[in-house]
């Protein structure tokens, strides 16, 4: 396998890239290295805003113990669901977590419903809880979109922006290269390219730039819940248009539509409908 990834309008090329590091003899991905460090930086980051807002810290190291299990979960679920095609035949193969094949909305939806049952549990406000946990969850897509980068997936259709990544032929799954990819293949001493949008770096910019908001938002929010509806509804629609971008998505059945994309237009549409009623419910109040 050829493990050079190339940003050749940005004059960017790294020669070795693995998908691996073997540790004591032990081999660990990459792919896992980057998701633990998104789930270590949003856990402190929602533990530093705890604190700033006068909460106790460790009830987010609490519901990070289950939802980050439950998120996972709930992430390899709809992955797998909508991707059975790639598992009926190798039905161990939906374990082989490592290899990638995580679909963020899923760790959403779980990690939502986790909170939900926490929150009644604890007798915390949702909303309060969805605010600040969900400062953390959207670093850790920040971060955690990097696992896509080491593993070679989630790309694009083609593209010759400035932002163009070339990924050997060899190094991505065949299910992922497009009649259009193959039309544009490039051969750089004798290794052949596909040329991509890099939608994991989109996304990945993204959301950095909704997290600087949110921060902003957060001590001038209206009603305790209105923070996290802000993430779904900026992330929804970066979502939407990312997604469209994409050669691997998760298609609905029947119809044919990708999932996420789908998914991400009714949660950005609930939340500015929620947003505004919360808003008008507090200015009656």
């Amino acid at each position: 396998m050829d493990y050079n990834i190339n940003f050749p309008n940005l004059h960017i090329y790294l020669d070795h890239v693995g998908k691996t590091i073997s540790i004591g003899g032990f081999t660990i991905a990459y792919y896992g290295i980057v998701i633990a460090l998104g789930m270590a930086a949003g856990l402190a980051l929602a533990s530093y805003q705890a604190k700033k807002t006068g909460q106790d810290p460790e009830t987010y190291f609490d519901l990070a113990l289950i939802a980050i299990i439950c998120s996972l979960i709930g992430a390899r679920i709809y992955y797998v669901v909508f991707r059975w095609d790639l598992y009926k035949d190798d039905l161990w193969g939906i374990f082989r977590i490592r290899e990638g094949g995580l679909a963020i909305y899923g760790g959403v939806i779980a990690a939502i419903l986790t909170t939900f049952l926490f929150s009644r549990v604890r007798r915390i406000p949702f909303g309060r809880l969805c605010d600040t946990a969900g400062l953390g969850l959207i670093l850790g897509q920040i971060i955690g979109r990097w696992g896509n980068f080491f593993n070679r997936e989630a790309f694009g259709g083609y593209c010759d922006n400035l932002f163009a990544m070339q990924l050997p032929l060899s190094a991505v799954r065949s299910s992922d290269v497009t009649e259009e990819l193959m039309e544009h293949l490039v051969t750089v001493k004798g290794v052949e390219y596909i040329q991509v949008h890099p939608t994991f770096l989109y996304e990945s910019l993204w959301n950095l730039c909704l997290l600087l908001l949110l921060l902003i938002c957060f001590n001038r929010r209206k009603f305790e819940g209105e923070v996290f509806l802000w993430y779904l509804l900026g992330y929804g629609i970066g979502r939407f248009w990312i997604e469209s971008l994409r050669t691997d998505q998760l298609l609905l059945p029947v119809i044919g539509y990708p999932v996420s994309m789908a998914l991400a237009a009714c949660l950005a549409a609930i939340s500015i409908i929620w947003i505004f009623a919360g808003r008008y419910r507090k200015r009656k109040a």
